[in-house]
C-alpha cells in the first residue's frame, strides 16, 4: 500500500510539474500559419505597445452603414481567418468589422500571455478609433477567451457596448471542469478574471451560450451574466456546443450583436 501511494504521489507531482512548465500550450492552441485576406477585406497591421505588428482585417460595412464597429476578440483557437463568416454577417447588417489575430496566431510574432493579449485588444481598439470608430461607438464581441480579452479591455476602455460568447468565469474555474485532479488555482500563471471583471462594467452587456458546450459548462456562462450590472440580454442556443458554427456565427449570434449595435 505505501509503494501505491508513493507511485501516485510521484505522478501527481510529475503532472504539477508539467501543467506548470506547459499550461500556456494548454491554453493557447493557435494556428500559426500566416493568412490571406479574401475579397471584400482590407489587410492592415496593429502595432501594440510592446512593438509588435499584429495581422488583422478590416470587414467595412455592405449597404446602409451604421457608424458603428465590432471589435471581434478570438478564442483561444485557429486564427482571424474562421471568424471571415461572422465578420461578413455583420458587415452585411452595416456594422464594420475589425478582425485580428493575438501574438503568435496567424502568422505574428511573439507568445500569447494575459498581458499580451491586453496589449494586442488594445491595439486593435486603437486602430478602430484611428480609423473613425471610437470607442463608444464599438461593441465589443469576445468568444469563449476572446470574452475575457474585452471584458478587460471595457474596464479600461469602455465600449458602446459588449457581446460575451460563452464566456467561464475565469480560467481556473474552467480548467478544474477538464482537470478535476489537480490544483489548477494554484497553478495558473494567466487567470482571465471575468466575471469579477464584469461586475465593474457599466455598458450594456448581452450574454450567448450554447446549451450544450462541452468547453465552458453552460452555468459558467450563466454566472457570467449574472455578475453584469448592465445585463440587457441572455440568449441561450438550444443543444450548441462550443465549436458548433450556429454559437460561432449563427443567425441568434449576429442578432445579438445588431440588437446591441442598435442602441447606439
Amino acid at each position: 500500500m505505501m509503494r501505491i501511494a508513493l507511485v501516485a504521489a510521484a505522478v501527481l507531482v510529475l503532472l504539477t510539474a508539467l501543467l506548470w512548465g506547459f499550461q500556456r500550450r494548454l491554453i493557447y492552441l493557435p494556428d500559426t500559419a500566416a493568412v490571406t485576406a479574401s475579397a471584400g477585406v482590407e489587410d492592415v497591421v496593429l502595432e501594440t505597445s510592446d512593438g509588435l505588428r499584429l495581422g488583422a482585417w478590416l470587414v467595412p460595412a455592405e449597404g446602409p452603414d451604421r457608424g458603428v464597429g465590432v471589435l471581434v476578440a478570438n478564442g483561444n483557437g485557429g486564427n482571424r481567418a474562421g471568424r471571415v463568416p461572422l465578420a461578413r454577417a455583420l458587415a452585411a447588417r452595416g456594422l464594420t468589422v475589425l478582425l485580428f489575430d493575438y501574438r503568435g496566431y496567424g502568422g505574428n510574432e511573439g507568445s500569447p500571455t494575459e498581458q499580451g493579449l491586453a496589449r494586442d485588444v488594445r491595439a486593435a481598439q486603437r486602430y478602430l478609433a484611428e480609423y473613425g470608430v471610437p470607442a463608444e461607438r464599438t461593441v465589443y464581441f469576445g468568444e469563449s477567451l476572446g470574452a475575457a480579452v474585452v471584458t478587460e479591455l471595457a474596464t479600461s476602455v469602455a465600449p458602446g457596448g459588449l457581446v460575451l460568447r460563452s464566456p467561464f468565469v475565469d480560467l481556473a474555474a474552467v480548467g478544474r471542469v477538464h482537470y478535476p485532479f489537480l490544483p489548477v488555482g494554484l497553478l495558473l500563471r494567466d487567470e482571465f478574471p471575468v466575471a469579477d471583471r464584469v461586475a465593474g462594467v457599466q455598458v450594456p452587456v448581452a450574454v450567448v451560450y450554447g446549451s450544450a458546450d462541452s468547453v465552458v459548462p453552460p452555468e459558467q456562462s450563466r454566472s457570467v451574466a449574472e455578475a453584469a450590472p448592465t445585463l440587457k440580454e441572455l440568449v441561450r442556443i438550444p443543444g450548441a456546443d462550443h465549436n458548433d458554427a450556429e454559437l460561432v456565427h449563427g443567425p441568434e449570434v449576429i442578432a445579438a450583436v445588431v440588437r446591441l449595435a442598435d442602441r447606439l
